[in-house]
C-alpha cells in the first residue's frame, strides 16, 4: 500500500492549489475565502516512480468558537495521525502568525517527517523574507510557488526520500472484488445473501461495518476474494475517529481491488456521493459493476429499467460502457447475475490482445478515419500494441503524437471497445513517437 502524506496549515496559505498541482487535476475547491476546504480531500500522486496518497486538510485554527473550524482542527489532527509524512504550509506574504505557531507546536511533537513549506515565494525578495520561518523551530524549510510549481521538485525529492518503505505483502493471486457504496445501501446484506450465512452484522444503522473484511468465495465455478467495506459517506459527515479510519479503509479497498461492485439504493438514486465513489474507482482504473439494489421497492412499469439506466449512463459520461444490474438483496433477485457480471468484467480487465490482431483490426479503421490535421500537421499512426500492465492500456505509435487531440483518442477507445469487449473497464490510450 502507498504512503500517505498530509498537507496541513492555517487557512488561505495555498494548500488546495498545491494539492491540485500534485494530483494533476482540479478536485479541491480553491477560493480566497477563509475555510473553503471544510474537509479532507484525497488524491494519488507520484514522483520519480514513488507513489503516495495525499490528504488536503482544512485550515487549522486552534481554539476557535466557529463550529466548522473546530471540526477542521479535529480533522487535521486525524490526518496527521494517519499520515506517514506531513507537509506544513505557510505563507510568505503574511509571515509567521499565531496560527502558524499553533500548528508548529502540534507538529514538534510528531515523530514523523515534517516538511516546512513556505508558499508564494516567486521572487528573490520573498525568498529573503522566508528566513523568519526558522522561528517556528522546525528546522530548514522549502520555498515554493504552488500557483506555478516553482520549487516543488526539490521538495518532492526530499519527500519521497523520507517516506518509509512499506513492507511487501504477498498478494493473494485470487481476484479481489470490493463491495462499495454509501452506508445502508445493502452491501453486507448482499454478501450474506451470496455466501448463505449471516457472517456480517446487518442493521439499519449507517456505519455498522467498520472494517474492510475479506471472504473467499468459491461457488458455481467462481473463486475470488470478496471484500466488504465500510460505507463511504460525505467527508463533512465523518464525525469520529473510528469512522474516519473506516473511510480510509474503504478508499484503500478500492485502490487494491480488481473489480468494484458499486451497490446503490434504488430509492435514493444515483446521487452525488455514489457518483464520487464511481469516479474514485474509475480514476484508479478498476473494473466497475453498478448494482441497483432495493429494486423491489421502486414503483415501475415496463419502461422503468431502461429509463433508470439511461439516467445513470448520462451521469457517468463519457465512460458509459459499464454493466448495470438491477437486484433485490432482500428477495435474492439477480444477486448471482451480479457475480457473473463481475467475473466477466474481471476477465475483460485482464484480457490480452495479440499485437498482430490489434493491427489487423484497427489499422484499416484508422486509415479510413485518420486524425484531423492540427496546425497544418498530419498524423500517421503506424503501429499499435497493448502495454504489459494489469489493466488495458494501448500505445499507438505515430509520427506526431503531440498533435493527437482528446476527441480522437476517445474515437480509438470506442473502436477498441467495439471490437474487443472491454465492458466495465477503463481503457487508456497513449500516443507514442514512432
Amino acid at each position: 500500500m502507498s504512503n500517505i502524506v498530509a498537507i496541513v496549515g492555517r487557512p488561505n496559505v495555498g494548500k488546495s492549489t498545491f494539492f491540485n498541482r500534485l494530483i494533476k487535476r482540479r478536485e479541491a475547491i480553491v477560493d480566497a475565502v477563509s475555510g473553503v476546504t471544510r474537509d479532507r480531500h484525497y488524491g494519488k500522486s507520484d514522483w520519480n516512480g514513488v507513489e503516495f496518497s495525499l490528504i488536503d486538510t482544512g485550515g487549522y485554527v486552534k481554539g476557535s468558537d466557529d463550529v466548522f473550524e473546530a471540526e477542521i482542527d479535529k480533522q487535521v489532527e486525524l490526518a496527521i495521525d494517519e499520515a506517514d509524512a506531513i507537509i506544513f504550509m505557510v505563507d510568505v506574504e503574511s509571515g509567521v502568525t499565531g496560527m502558524d505557531e499553533d500548528v508548529a507546536t502540534l507538529l514538534r511533537k510528531v515523530k514523523k517527517p515534517v516538511f516546512l513549506v513556505v508558499n508564494k515565494v516567486d521572487n528573490a525578495k520573498r525568498a529573503e523574507d522566508a528566513v523568519e520561518f526558522y522561528s517556528l523551530g522546525l528546522g530548514d524549510y522549502f520555498t515554493i510557488a504552488s500557483i506555478n510549481g516553482s520549487g516543488t521538485g526539490d521538495l518532492l525529492d526530499a519527500l519521497v526520500e523520507a517516506l518509509p518503505e512499506k513492507e511487501h505483502v504477498e498478494e493473494d493471486e485470487l481476484p479481489r472484488f470490493a463491495v462499495v457504496g454509501r452506508p445502508n445501501a445493502g452491501k453486507s446484506s448482499f454478501i450474506n445473501a451470496l455466501i448463505g450465512e449471516d457472517r456480517y452484522i446487518v442493521t439499519d444503522i449507517a456505519g455498522t461495518t467498520r472494517d474492510s473484511i475479506d471472504t473467499k468465495y468459491n461457488r458455481f465455478g467462481f473463486e475470488f476474494n470478496l471484500v466488504d467495506t465500510a460505507g463511504i459517506r460525505r467527508k463533512s459527515k465523518v464525525k469520529d475517529d473510528l469512522e474516519f479510519y473506516s473511510v480510509m479503509r474503504s478508499v484503500r479497498a478500492i485502490e487494491h481491488c480488481d473489480v468494484c461492485l458499486l451497490v446503490m439504493d434504488a430509492t435514493r438514486g444515483f446521487d452525488g456521493q455514489v457518483q464520487n465513489i464511481f469516479w474514485l474507482a474509475e480514476r484508479n482504473r478498476k473494473g466497475i459493476v453498478i448494482l441497483v439494489n432495493k429494486w423491489d421497492l421502486v414503483e415501475k412499469d415496463n419502461k422503468s429499467t431502461n429509463q433508470y439506466e439511461k439516467i445513470i449512463r448520462k451521469e457517468i459520461e463519457p465512460f458509459t460502457d459499464v454493466p448495470i444490474v438491477f437486484i433485490s438483496v432482500l428477495n435474492k433477485q439477480r444477486i448471482f447475475k451480479a457475480i457473473e457480471t463481475a467475473v466477466e468484467v474481471y476477465n475483460n480487465r485482464t484480457k490480452k490482445i495479440k499485437t498482430s490482431v490489434l493491427n489487423e483490426v484497427l489499422l484499416p479503421i484508422i486509415e479510413h478515419n485518420q486524425p484531423p490535421a492540427y496546425k497544418g500537421k498530419f498524423v500517421k499512426i503506424k503501429y499499435i500494441m497493448q502495454l504489459p500492465t494489469p489493466q488495458p492500456q494501448f500505445a499507438f505509435f505515430c509520427n506526431l503524437p503531440q498533435y493527437v487531440r482528446e476527441p480522437y483518442k476517445r474515437f480509438l477507445e470506442n473502436k477498441l471497445r467495439e471490437h474487443f469487449d472491454f465492458k466495465g473497464v477503463p481503457v487508456s490510450v497513449y500516443m507514442r513517437k514512432k
